[in-house]
């Protein structure tokens, strides 16, 4: 038990326990715990944003040769292209075979159409010259200020980046600077990280209170079926990778249990991206 008090998934996994049973026996009060849940996944969204300009630029400045960067960025890019169809491949054989929205019979004219209206809008007339347009910022700032686009972070990262590298003794001062404030933001984000028990228990008591253990066995098939798509994908697809590159991917599910713990506390990804760029860049700078 001592061992286990050391870890924050254990504090994560009783947290959910605890919001989970608060919110059967007491779904009036569990309700008012939903705060909790938002409030964490605002504080680690606040630094998603200066976290991975830090770690791009740092990469860029860390590999030196832009010729580099970009047949890295360009592989990386056919990488994930590839992946991401077997991905979606895997996960339409689940969905078809499995079919958790059959319970459902849901009337359509029951539907609150205007919940997706701006995303249908958005949809129907983006083209792909304002899909692109819109990764460039109005302002330096807009990027990390305005609509929270992390691609145009990225987009601005780069440039920033490649700029650095070419200013000489002024660029390894700036490298300084930003090197110095990614470990702060690093040291912010391993703060907030010990309120996951917070807000995962809010969360969790805010969803059974909310809907109730009965109403969430629909979603509990659809969770099921998104599950069993993420196992089959990583130990397939990411297995059969990392085995033809020398590691083993089950070695490194384990390494990274506290934050995928997080994660099924939070229902939120945003909740550990930070942790897991900061991985990615300690494994190698240009990732």
């Amino acid at each position: 038990m001592r061992r286990l008090a050391r870890h924050l998934y254990f504090w994560v996994l009783l947290a959910i326990l605890a919001g989970g049973s608060l919110g059967y026996l007491e779904p009036a009060t569990a309700v008012k715990l939903k705060p909790l849940g938002d409030g964490f996944i605002a504080l680690v969204r606040m630094l998603i944003s200066p976290v991975i300009f830090c770690t791009v630029v740092l990469g860029i400045a860390g590999a030196g040769d832009m010729k580099k960067v970009g047949r890295v960025g360009g592989k990386a890019l056919l990488y994930f292209e590839l992946v991401s169809t077997m991905a979606l491949a895997i996960g339409l054989v689940v969905m078809n075979l499995i079919r958790p929205g059959s319970g459902f019979n849901v009337d359509p004219a029951t539907l609150d159409a205007r919940a997706v209206e701006a995303y249908a809008k958005t949809a129907a007339s983006q083209t792909t010259t304002d899909f692109l347009l819109h990764l460039i910022p109005k302002t330096f700032t807009d990027a990390f200020t305005g609509s929270g686009d992390l691609l145009q972070v990225l987009l601005v990262a780069v440039l920033f980046g490649y700029a650095m590298t070419h200013l000489g003794a002024v660029g390894k001062s700036v490298h300084t600077f930003i090197e110095e404030c990614s470990r702060i933001f690093f040291a912010m984000m391993n703060a907030i990280m010990t309120l996951a028990p917070l807000g995962a228990g809010g969360a969790m008591a805010f969803t059974i209170g909310n809907y109730g253990v009965g109403a969430l066995k629909p979603l509990a098939a659809l969770m099921a079926s998104f599950y069993l798509t993420c196992g089959l994908f990583v130990l397939v697809v990411l297995g059969t990778i990392a085995a033809f590159t020398g590691f083993n991917i089950v070695r490194f599910v384990l390494y990274i249990k506290d934050e995928l713990l997080t994660v099924l506390g939070t229902s939120s990804s945003e909740s550990v991206s930070n942790r897991l760029w900061r991985l990615a860049f300690e494994s190698d700078p240009l990732f």
